[in-house]
């Protein structure tokens, strides 16, 4: 028997433990995931205009599933900080339409 003992790829690492560093402020991507609706679009717009005042709604891009029965939301935003993410996203979990955000 050799002396490799298995790793336990549930338990955290010091190699894998450590976030991303993100540099504030920033344009930062992030795709919406939610049911197919006529005002999805515009529901996901309101939400991160009261996070970013200046953000440009012309440049998203949506995207339905194969199906029709979900869309993705595709944009990207100013982010100040954390604080700011943290909030974007659980408003938009709040609205009950949102499935996922990446």
């Amino acid at each position: 028997m050799s002396d490799n003992k298995l790793r336990d790829l549930r338990q955290p690492t010091a190699a894998n433990t450590s976030a991303p560093t993100i540099t504030f402020p920033c344009d930062y991507p992030i795709k919406v995931v939610g049911d197919a609706a006529e005002d999805f679009t515009a529901t996901v717009c309101q939400v991160v205009l009261r996070h970013d005042a200046d953000f440009d709604a012309t440049s998203i891009e949506v995207v339905e599933s194969r199906n029709a029965r979900f869309q993705s939301v595709r944009l990207t935003l100013r982010a100040t900080g954390e604080a700011q993410l943290k909030a974007l996203f659980a408003e938009l979990k709040a609205t009950g339409r949102v499935h996922m955000v990446v």
